[in-house]
């Protein structure tokens, strides 16, 4: 018997049945697929059709029994044959078979049944479940969050930490894409969109990758760079780089709002007189994890972001800022401060000198 079995298991598997079933349903079939398919021995038609209703029914809703894996959102695009969508559920790890996907979708008649959308599913499911879900399941429309703030690598932990993206995947992106003239080009930056992928709610249906929602997020700057905050980054003799850079620092410094054209003006202060920006969040953007006072040591980092070390800007972005810190550089406030430093709160103190500021120091630290 179980030989028996094992050779209409065998039989089943065959690749070359496979595609000559696949190719008389469609009409297509040649002659001698045509006697293959029509060739095969009552026995195994009977045992095909108790497998189909017997060992593999389709039970009209998800099962998805046992421990779930990795969750993955998965997209049938109109068109595609079940062959197409067993391959790439197989590739990214959601079955551990197409061939069995591909049967049961067969023997069962719902190789036109799937629907097209987006699914939520995870790795590891059986190829019945995972078809339950793409014939009984219900599409999603996937919605994500990206604070205020958030660098490349924190935007891509958060993609992949809700099933979105690999995040390697999307840092390898970011290192080179440049969607627009004003991303400039410069040597050490870490990521060539850095500052440059808006940070707001979003929503996808249909196909999505990380290509997209790096694309998505960047036509969302775009677009909210009105043309009054390019023509008055303009007038300060900023350009849109320069005005991002900015801002990202304010975007990190600032914890409360009406901080932020204060802390911009200072920058700006701090630019034209040739004094070093001194800003603790561009030494945290080399660390690989934040800490909640850096060191006199961290501060000796030997690299172009290190404003500590270097006169000027950063080689770019540092983080993601929102329309207010954008803003705030370009609107900054009318202040005699040079100096300003953070209680453990985010409450900021200014002063105009630097014996001053130390006393602040001392006081607040």
């Amino acid at each position: 018997m179980k030989e028996s079995l094992r050779g209409v298991l065998d039989f089943l598997n065959n690749d070359g049945l496979r595609k000559a079933l696949d190719a008389v349903y469609r009409g297509k079939g040649t002659p001698m697929q045509k006697k293959i398919v029509f060739g095969i021995p009552a026995l195994a038609v009977l045992f095909i059709l108790i497998v189909a209703f017997v060992i593999i029914p389709l039970s009209g809703s998800p099962s998805h029994t046992g421990e779930r894996g990795t969750p993955i959102y998965f997209t049938v695009r109109p068109g595609m044959s079940v062959s197409e969508i067993g391959k790439e559920l197989h590739e990214r790890g959601i079955i551990d078979s197409e061939r069995k996907f591909w049967w049961t979708a067969k023997l069962n008649g719902f190789e036109n049944k799937v629907k097209s959308g987006t699914f939520a599913m995870h790795t590891g499911m059986e190829p019945r479940d995972a078809l339950e879900t793409l014939v009984y399941g219900n599409t999603v429309v996937l919605r994500f969050v990206i604070p205020e703030g958030f660098s490349v690598r924190e935007i891509a932990e958060r993609l992949a930490d809700d099933g979105l993206v690999n995040a390697d995947d999307f840092m390898a992106r970011a290192k080179n894409y440049r969607p627009y003239p004003y991303v400039e080009k410069h040597e050490d930056v870490r990521y060539a969109v850095e500052g440059f992928l808006f940070p707001d709610t979003y929503e996808i249906n249909g196909e999505f990758d990380a290509a997209r929602i790096m694309e998505m997020m960047a036509v969302n700057f775009d677009r909210r760079l009105t043309k009054d905050m390019r023509d008055r980054a303009k007038e300060m003799n900023l350009s849109i780089y320069e005005l991002v850079t900015l801002a990202s620092l304010v975007e990190k410094e600032a914890y409360h709002e009406e901080d932020r054209p204060i802390i911009a003006q200072i920058f700006l202060k701090r630019l034209r007189i040739g004094m070093p920006l001194q800003a603790d969040p561009t030494v945290q953007y080399l660390l690989n994890e934040p800490k909640e006072d850096l060191l006199y040591k961290d501060t000796e980092i030997d690299s172009p972001y290190n404003t500590y070390q270097n006169v000027g800007l950063p080689p770019g972005p540092i983080a993601s800022p929102g329309t207010a810190s954008l803003n705030a550089v370009l609107h900054p406030a009318d202040t005699d401060y040079l100096y300003f430093v953070a209680d453990r709160n985010g409450n900021n103190y200014y002063a105009t000198s630097y014996e001053d500021h130390l006393t602040l120091v001392d006081q607040v630290r």
